[in-house]
């Protein structure tokens, strides 16, 4: 599933093609995504502007001139594709739109946004476990989607001491309580794992070490939320990870999965320097856990 580095990448590279822009008309293909999609979703968004696109967590959110706020999931394997004109897609990486040039569309362009720059914005889920809904703006805060996130982990007021009085008393592994939505918004597999290798972490190590008795940060807590913020800024500089789903917007490969020091690298040699240790894999509450048994403690 896509984590908080590629939803940040696609929410940038939808900026300049729909911020600004009038919905001329929208395509409704398949409205059985993870959940129907509203009778009058294509109604509602007809004619409306977009006058902003924003990101929490795992969420698009795209402010409407008509008031509603248009929240989108990219599921397990969703993905956004902006065209232009002829449906010229252009980057270092084509992705395959086999029929769109015969002016067909392909299976899985399940809603398509037509703009009114004349660009067009297609939704493509092969799984569709994706998801959009149309929220009043003065409702978002009781929105259940969003509700009981924690705190944005590139944002200012996350911190040590936060992260520490989110983890105070957790008789959990570290890596399951980053990956709780509830402590810290965003957070997958991958970026865990590659955060806590960063961070010379274990991520067996109880949630709770990071913090002391009174909840007070620890210098554990420290390196946790400084490589947490490293990782990810440098996840999104390089256009986020591209395992099997994921695409940019025009169509090329994030490249980050190229600077994995853990995830996916077992067996393979410690990258961390002068460690001699070798990645190991393992499994935690159902998912895979990559980790240097030598130098994450």
């Amino acid at each position: 599933m896509p984590e908080l580095p590629e939803v940040e990448t696609v929410r940038r590279g939808l900026q300049p093609a729909m911020e600004g822009q009038r919905f001329l008309e929208v395509e409704v293909r398949r409205g059985d995504l993870r959940w129907p999609l509203p009778k009058d979703f294509a109604r509602r968004l007809a004619g409306a502007t977009v006058t902003g696109i924003g990101r929490r967590a795992k969420y698009l959110l795209v402010d409407l001139s008509t008031g509603d706020v248009l929240i989108m999931h990219l599921g397990m394997s969703g993905s956004f594709h902006v065209f232009q004109g002829n449906d010229k897609q252009l980057g270092r990486y084509r992705h395959a739109r086999e029929k769109h040039m015969a002016g067909k569309h392909l299976a899985h362009d399940h809603v398509v946004f037509h703009m009114s720059s004349g660009t067009r914005v297609t939704f493509n889920d092969p799984r569709r476990f994706g998801s959009m809904k149309l929220v009043a703006r003065e409702r978002l805060d009781d929105e259940p989607l969003l509700q009981g996130l924690g705190p944005e982990p590139l944002g200012n007021a996350f911190d040590a001491a936060m992260l520490a009085q989110a983890c105070k008393g957790k008789k959990t592994s570290l890596k399951a309580a980053l990956l709780d939505q509830r402590v810290v918004a965003g957070l997958g597999n991958i970026y865990v794992c590659e955060a806590l290798h960063r961070a010379r972490l274990s991520p067996k190590r109880l949630a709770a070490t990071i913090a002391g008795r009174n909840g007070a940060p620890n210098e554990r807590a420290e390196r946790l939320v400084e490589a947490i913020k490293a990782v990810l800024n440098a996840a999104i500089k390089d256009g986020g990870s591209s395992l099997r789903d994921h695409r940019l917007t025009d169509g090329d490969l994030g490249m980050f999965q190229h600077s994995f020091r853990v995830y996916d690298r077992e067996g393979e040699k410690c990258r961390t320097s002068g460690c001699t240790g070798t990645v190991k894999r393992i499994v935690q509450n159902g998912r895979s856990t990559f980790y240097c048994p030598v130098c994450q403690k």
